[in-house]
């Protein structure tokens, strides 16, 4: 089971860039917009690898 590590404030950011990059990525017609789905992903899901294997955790359950 994945353990969630990215909390409400994150989460809001990690949306709204993504879907900032997707738009640019329409707007522009430039397949690189499309890299913007990874932060709105881990937006959606609560959970990044990166701050897995860096051993961050921005939400609330986060052991300390």
């Amino acid at each position: 089971m994945i353990k969630e590590n990215v909390g409400g404030l994150d989460r809001i950011l990690r949306f709204a860039i993504g879907m900032g990059l997707i738009g640019w990525g329409i707007i522009t017609q430039n397949l690189w917009g499309a890299i913007g789905a990874i932060p709105v992903v881990t937006a959606v899901i609560g959970w990044c690898p990166a701050y897995t294997s860096l051993g961050i955790c921005t939400g609330k359950k986060c052991k300390t």
